[in-house]
Parts: structure tokens; sequence; C-alpha cells
């Protein structure tokens, strides 16, 4: 269809069938920066709204988490963090790795919950999971505000804490660890579509891959106690931005250069093909969904 300028023969607007495999749509997305705007807002205002505590949720489940781990895998596992108090130690990987998690799931089924919108208007259907990564970056911040509170009650108390100099990339490492779960997720929004089993598989495979992310134990630890076994960490990128967080965070452990490239690498593969798969799936989603 064409819409023609009554005063001019030059085409206003040109609406063509879709027919690139591959299609990032960035001018689109910017032309749409309105809607992107409006999804954030939603994704920020309907969470919460019809509880109790609303906001305070963003606190509460870090807090009883780091509580948790602290009271079983420091009191009575007795994993050590040196000088670095345990609860500390957990709520920084924890506070990442939610971001990660809050990315997965919102996007993971972003076809089964905008189904009806997205029968109905059309807009980037990129602009949907990118909202959701968008929205979380607030929750985030609300949740890393927490640990600068703890982290700041620790040091006035005497504890050895420390910054270095790679504090300062710590949002590159948050914007990585967002793209990874924005591509794993519109790769399982896809599947979704055709197989309902990975929307009840997600949750379960989440609490695992927890941990083999080392979010409550050092990478050294399961390497020195279980070296057979510690090729499942070594092989998962979210182990290495767990683990460089927590160095720029608290100054402990070690940034690994050649984990970070390979976290790199499979970020950016895992963004393409899921992108790859998400454009094509958006195309007749409509049929299985």
């Amino acid at each position: 269809m064409n819409i023609r300028n009554t005063t001019d023969n030059d085409w206003l607007f040109e609406i063509t069938p879709k027919n690139k495999f591959f299609s990032l749509n960035l001018k689109e997305v910017w032309q749409y920066r309105d809607l992107l705007l409006l999804f954030v807002k939603r994704d920020i205002v309907t969470v919460y709204k019809q509880t109790v505590l609303g906001p305070l949720w963003y606190l509460i489940q870090p807090l009883f988490t780091s509580i948790t781990f602290t009271i079983i895998f420091n009191t009575v596992a007795g994993i050590d963090t040196g000088k670095v108090p345990p609860f500390l130690f957990n709520l920084a990987g924890i506070t990442v790795w939610n971001y990660f998690t809050a990315c997965l799931t919102g996007t993971s089924d972003t076809f089964k919950v905008n189904a009806a919108i997205f029968g109905k208007v059309y807009f980037p259907r990129i602009i949907t999971p990118l909202s959701v990564v968008i929205s979380n970056l607030i929750k985030f911040g609300i949740q890393f505000f927490i640990f600068v509170v703890f982290y700041l009650f620790y040091y006035i108390k005497g504890a050895s804490l420390s910054l270095n100099s790679s504090i300062l990339f710590f949002p590159v490492l948050v914007m990585l660890m967002g793209i990874l779960g924005l591509g794993l997720g519109m790769l399982i929004s896809s599947m979704v579509t055709k197989y309902r089993d990975f929307s009840y598989l997600l949750g379960f495979g989440i609490q695992l891959l927890m941990y083999l992310s080392a979010v409550m134990y050092p990478m050294a630890l399961l390497q020195e106690k279980m070296p057979k076994y510690s090729w499942l960490v070594q092989y998962n990128p979210l182990a290495y931005i767990i683990e460089t967080a927590r160095y720029m965070l608290l100054n402990v452990g070690q940034i690994s250069i050649l984990g970070l490239g390979y976290t790199f690498l499979v970020t950016v593969g895992v963004f393409f093909v899921g992108l790859l798969i998400f454009n094509k799936t958006e195309k007749r989603f409509i049929d299985t969904v």
C-alpha cells in the first residue's frame, strides 16, 4: 500500500513486506522512541501496581536472598570470602545476577504476552523486549543503591574494602549482561510460540544456571575444590561477568581478559542469533501462538 501526497508526486510512505532475514531497524526504532518510552513506563508501573509493598519488593528479594546465601554457603558450608564480609560478597553477585534474570524472563515470552497488540497494529517488534531491558535498568539501579548503602555501612565499621580504577568500566559490564539477557530472551521467546515447554523449563533452568555462574562463590574455589567439574563454570560467560563485577566493586578475585573476551564473543553471537530467529518468527508467529 502506498500513500501519495496530493500536492507532490514523491512517495511519503511505502509499506512493503519484510523480506530481510536480518534487520535491526535502528532507524525505525528511533522513530518509535515515544512508544518505547511508553512501554518502559508500562513495565515499571504495572509490575507492582496492585501490591501492598510496591517497589519495596525490589529491595526485599536481593536482601533476603543474600541473607539466605550467607547462612547456607558461608556459615554452614564454610565458603571463605576473604576480607570481604560474606553478606556484601553475596549481595554484589545477586544484584548483578538479578538484572540478567529480569531481562531474560521479561523478554522470553514477548510474543505470547503481546500477541493481542502484535495482531492489531504495526510497530517494530523488537521494541517490546528492548523496553524490558531498559525498564529493568531502573530496578537494577534501586538494588545497586542498596548495595552501596551496605558497602558504606561495612566500610564505616572498619571492613577491609577498596575500589580500583576498573570500576569505571562497570556500566559496560552491565550493558553486556543486558545484551546477553536480551539475546537469550528473544531466542526463547521465538521457541515458546511453538513449544510451550520452554516457558516451564525456564524457571528451573535459571535456578540451575545461577549455581553454575559463581554467584555465591569465587570461581577459584571451584577450581580448587572440584577441578574435574570446574569446566562447567569456566565455559559459562555469566560466571566471568559475575566474577569481574565483584572485582570491580569489592576488589576481590581477579579479572580474566581471556574470559571477558570469550564472554563478549558469546554475547554478540547469542544476540545476533536471537535477533535472526526473532525477525523470522515475527512474520508468522500469530498462527501458532
